[in-house]
């Protein structure tokens, strides 16, 4: 039976540095709005997103001929940790630089690598993310979503959702089936890189239950896609897609959405007489939050060495979205205050978007149900 891998990771002085000059950059661009600063990485900003480019902070791990920074995984780590924790908007950069690059680098041919990732790495090219389908739910084998061999390439018919910023991407790597369905409901899916700007495509917003616009739902009607624009080898998209998940399901924003909210009640309640209950709650998320990071911080150093850490990627993100929704809950009851729609800044906002946020926490990047099946499979348990 397979056993879970995380092993203890220690960073040093060359990511202690880096640490430093994260936050001298932040110090200089002010306080971000308080109405931003919960799930930051939903935050869409390709201003902000540029100036991290000009740090050298996008596609850090990538080789330089590709425009890479060729630093280590740990390196990246610490700038993310340092950009979530202040609640910096880096929605617009965050699919290209999180999991679109590395599935190129890993999978995309050299034309790709060339055209796409230098673009990535100077904060020119965004990329939304393709998988989920109306109908589905979080059953990504059951998609419909068809790409037809024509000469030369693909047609493309169907549609997606829940694409996270697709208006204001130029790209989406978009997950069709290639072949008909068989009793092997993994087989017959394929990847593909598509320009939004393409003709065919219809784009139609989403508003949430938080009043924001940052969700799509896109429909392709007989978009053509060039065989250039295929990823890996055709009718082998799941494999690619699960290696694509590894990347998205292990990070610090996993446990990190609600950060700033803890941080703002340990202000608050340090400045009383805590009473035990409050003071065992604060300590309790505490050694939480450690333990997810170093859990975090190990599936890093394995993404370093070249390994694939999907079981610990899919734990990482179960116990970390359950961790960041509990925070609001429990915060509620022990502060002295209450979330209003109404709240415009202080703890009082806080609260108020991570109660109104944290329900989609456990359903973006697999459902918890999704998520400890793969688990129990990894470990042979089924």
């Amino acid at each position: 039976m397979q056993r879970l891998n995380f092993e203890p990771v220690l960073t040093g002085k060359k990511e202690a540095a880096l640490r430093s000059d994260v936050r001298r950059f932040l110090a200089n661009q002010g306080t971000f709005p308080p109405g931003e600063v919960i799930d930051s990485w939903s935050v869409c900003n390709p201003e902000f997103s540029r100036l991290i480019a000009a740090e050298g902070w996008l596609g850090m791990t990538w080789p330089t001929e590709y425009g890479g920074g060729g630093r280590s995984y740990l390196e990246r780590y610490v700038v993310i940790e340092e950009l979530l924790a202040a609640g910096a908007p880096v929605g617009a950069h965050w699919v290209a630089d999180r999991q679109s690059g590395p599935l190129l680098l890993r999978f995309g041919t050299e034309e790709q690598r060339q055209h796409f990732l230098p673009k990535i790495v100077r904060g020119e090219c965004f990329f939304a993310i393709g998988m989920s389908e109306a109908n589905s739910g979080s059953d990504l084998a059951s998609i419909k979503t068809r790409a037809e061999r024509v000469d030369g390439g693909w047609l493309v018919n169907g549609s997606k959702i829940w694409t996270s910023w697709a208006h204001v991407c130029q790209q989406m790597i978009t997950l069709c089936r290639t072949e008909a369905p068989t009793k092997d409901r993994h087989a017959g899916l394929s990847q593909f890189i598509i320009d939004l700007d393409h003709e065919g495509i219809t784009m139609n917003p989403i508003k949430n239950m938080a009043g924001e616009e940052h969700f799509n739902e896109i429909f392709f009607d007989n978009v053509f896609v060039p065989d250039t624009r295929v990823i890996g080898e055709v009718n082998q998209g799941w494999n690619q897609v699960m290696a694509e998940l590894a990347f998205e399901r292990s990070g610090p924003e996993r446990f990190l959405s609600s950060y700033r909210l803890l941080e703002a009640a340990v202000e608050i309640l340090r400045a009383k007489e805590l009473q035990q209950h409050a003071a065992a709650i604060i300590g309790q998320f505490t050694a939480r939050l450690m333990v997810l990071r170093q859990m975090s911080l190990s599936v890093a150093n394995q993404l370093q060495q070249g390994k694939l850490p999907v079981n610990e990627a899919s734990v990482v993100k179960d116990l970390g979205t359950s961790f960041e929704q509990e925070v609001p809950d429990a915060l509620r009851l022990i502060l002295s205050t209450e979330a209003r729609l109404d709240a415009k800044q202080g703890v009082e906002r806080l609260l108020s978007d991570a109660i109104l946020k944290s329900p989609s926490f456990s359903l973006r990047g697999g459902t918890r149900e999704i998520l400890r099946g793969i688990i129990a499979r990894g470990l042979g348990l089924r």
